[in-house]
């Protein structure tokens, strides 16, 4: 069985590392000023991937923290999944051509579905589409709007793209150390052929026990933030188990 692929996350706001609950930023909590050096001390306790989101970017729909981004990939070492107000191809391009590994859209990804499609077509396996929910309907421009569009009708529309995964997030969990919604992920997994990566209210070392036992349904990763910076959640140990 494969591994469970463990992305920590980088969440930036303002220059800083930090963690929204719900998505809604005026309720962030800044966990650090040095992303470059968070992104270093994530990679000495194993991780091979890393998670970044331009949180000002998702709200701005372009490219707010670049300087901070950059620094992240000079010093990380690793793979780095990139999204938050990619909405160009020009953008897109950029930072694949910058060493970013994967490019993460979401909003695009409703509203311009051509982007995702022509993106992956050139650029196999490095294109993520970002599958946002708040009970079930899909979820865009920094969570703020809910769309009329159930998460797996979105996931389905890019079943033949040549996508390289769905990011799937549990809105009303992210940030709020709730649990992640397993559930949900495998059903997700289950419905589509696109492998899925979690995110979402990760708590502590059993929801990755419990993803890990559905690798074989589809689910490829699981993305951690809070339960991290917190403490409730040691990286090392969490890759450990989700190598099995």
């Amino acid at each position: 069985m494969a591994p469970l692929i463990v992305f920590p996350a980088i969440d930036l706001k303002g220059g800083q590392v930090v963690r929204l609950a719900e998505g809604d930023m005026d309720r962030a909590t800044v966990y650090g000023d040095d992303p470059a050096a968070q992104a270093e001390a994530f990679r000495q306790a194993g991780a091979e991937w890393l998670h970044v989101v331009d949180l000002d970017g998702a709200f701005a729909g372009e490219s707010v923290n670049g300087a901070a981004v950059a620094a992240i990939l000079k010093r990380f070492g690793g793979k780095i999944q990139l999204g938050g107000g990619i909405r160009h191809r020009v953008a897109v391009e950029r930072w694949l051509a910058l060493g970013v590994e994967r490019i993460v859209i979401g909003t695009a990804a409703l509203e311009n579905p051509d982007l995702v499609r022509d993106s992956a077509r050139d650029n196999p396996g490095r294109i993520v589409v970002a599958v946002d929910a708040r009970d079930g309907m899909v979820a865009t421009n920094g969570w703020a709007d809910v769309s009329n569009v159930s998460v797996i009708d979105l996931a389905r529309r890019f079943e033949d793209a040549g996508v390289a995964a769905l990011l799937f997030t549990d809105v009303g969990r992210d940030g709020l150390l709730k649990g992640c919604n397993v559930e949900a992920t495998v059903a997700l997994a289950r419905a589509v052929s696109i492998p899925v990566i979690a995110s979402g209210g990760v708590t502590d070392i059993a929801d990755i026990h419990a993803l890990r036992g559905h690798v074989e349904d589809g689910v490829e990763g699981v993305i951690t933030g809070r339960a991290l910076y917190d403490g409730r959640l040691d990286l090392s140990w969490a890759i450990e188990v989700a190598k099995g």
